[in-house]
């Protein structure tokens, strides 16, 4: 399965997540505001977790598709859809992001919020893979994904390529943890083609420590 267990219990014992980030509205908003029928455009999610984007996007109109492995989460994004959302188009499914339970040439848009950076370089590069088959020609794809210097880089264990059982941070309690470098984005997202990169950076702690996330997005 591609997510770490550890994240069952992080949905299970907080409301970590319940609001999409401005950088994910922005790119829905950029790319498919205009639509004319939005319950036309399929957005699936991998690694949806409690639903946060699910749920801003059903809002929208739009036809959602969730998958995430932690059955806790797929549970309470239906819930919150289903209280918040009367209507709402789609499906969240509890499944594995390796293998994607979806045919070919699909959707309009697939979005990942820091889920592949739960996994290995390898399994990671699956992933994409996957992505890039479950696309329309031409469909987009966003990735966030955190980077290299992030705070709880090179901290705790290290269980692979830029991987990490950190021992502080955001990421600690959250299981396996993988930081990617610019350098190796194009290698590790292929065959999709990269239309932008952008670093989000922000300091905590008065400025002690900095979380750094790359936003990948591109198309197929």
């Amino acid at each position: 399965m591609g997510w770490d267990s550890a994240w069952d219990e992080v949905f299970r014992n907080s409301e970590w997540g319940k609001y999409p980030g401005e950088d994910l509205i922005r790119f829905v908003a950029r790319n498919f505001y205009r639509a004319v029928d939005r319950r036309d455009v399929r957005i699936l999610e991998i690694g949806c977790g409690p639903g946060a984007n699910l749920w801003y996007i059903a809002r929208e109109g739009f036809t959602v598709e969730g998958i995430d492995g932690s059955s806790t989460a797929v549970h309470k994004a239906k819930a919150r859809l289903d209280q918040e959302v009367p209507n709402w188009n789609g499906e969240i499914r509890i499944g594995d992001i390796l293998e994607l339970p979806y045919v070919d040439n699909l959707f309009d848009a697939v979005i990942d919020n820091q889920a592949i950076s739960c996994n290995s370089f390898e399994s990671a590069q699956r992933m994409y893979r996957e992505t890039h088959r479950v696309l329309k020609p031409g469909g987009k794809f966003y990735s966030r994904t955190f980077a290299d210097g992030s705070w709880g880089d090179q901290t705790g264990t290290s269980v692979g390529h830029h991987a990490w059982i950190v021992s502080e941070g955001p990421l600690l309690d959250k299981g396996f943890s993988r930081f990617t470098t610019k350098e190796e984005i194009p290698d590790l997202t292929n065959p999709l083609h990269i239309d932008e990169v952008e670093l989000l950076s922000r300091t905590v702690n008065n400025g002690a420590n900095t979380i750094k996330e790359w936003i990948i997005i591109g198309h197929k």
